[in-house]
């Protein structure tokens, strides 16, 4: 399961500020970052009167914009997205998910504080407070990193959530949540895999395979 750990803090404090120093950290250990940045208010992209405003309005469920360097969607949703929905959804290929604020998830919290602007860290161990960067004085329960610290974070970061992500494996998303699986099943499911596979004709062995099955209704 793709790691998941939130960035959090009071409004204005530099998360990402510091998610600007972080990521590039983490990229040069060639580690692959997905962010979702969390917004309380209804953001709005594709603006009245543009071609994907008018699809959507005209009933479209999904609207795609593609070019040859990015792609972005807009989605209905019901209510908001469970973050191990949206990383089985939209993180594939990454290694760590980041995200700014989604303070009131279970998942664990590097907080970004400055005494200048919140009195005390608004989250705590008992929120799956696991990190706090600042240079300001604290009693902790957790690691504390200054904000020059950056590497020592990540290092942070890299032994205790990322040892090991990179060895061969498999992910397998159930409607959007992601399944774990022991050694023994991830071999066995990669082996019976790719020895199908090999058998087709213009197979070349890759260095990843995505494979997406859709169950008819019974």
């Amino acid at each position: 399961m793709i790691p998941i750990i939130c960035v959090v803090g009071a409004s204005n404090v530099g998360k990402t500020t510091f998610l600007e120093k972080l990521i590039p950290e983490l990229g040069r250990r060639r580690y692959r970052v997905g962010i979702v940045k969390h917004d309380a208010h209804s953001f709005e992209i594709d603006h009245k009167g543009k071609d994907t405003w008018r699809l959507r309005e005209a009933g479209a469920n999904t609207v795609v914009i593609s070019s040859r360097e990015k792609v972005a969607a807009i989605r209905r949703t019901d209510g908001e997205m469970d973050l191990q929905v949206l990383a089985g959804h939209l993180f594939w290929d990454e290694e760590l998910l980041l995200t700014e604020g989604f303070k009131r998830s279970h998942f664990p919290k590097i907080e970004i504080f400055r005494a200048a602007v919140e009195a005390s860290p608004i989250c705590t161990p008992r929120d799956n407070l696991v990190a706090i960067v600042t240079d300001d004085p604290v009693d902790s329960e957790v690691p504390v990193f200054s904000f020059a610290d950056v590497a020592k974070l990540a290092d942070f970061i890299e032994e205790r959530y990322l040892k090991g992500r990179r060895k061969r494996g498999a992910l397998v998303h159930m409607d959007g949540k992601q399944l774990p699986m022991k050694d023994f099943v991830c071999d066995f499911l990669v082996g019976g895999i790719v020895g199908m596979l090999s058998t087709l004709r213009g197979w070349k062995r890759p260095g990843k395979i995505d494979i997406h099955i859709r169950l008819g209704e019974e």
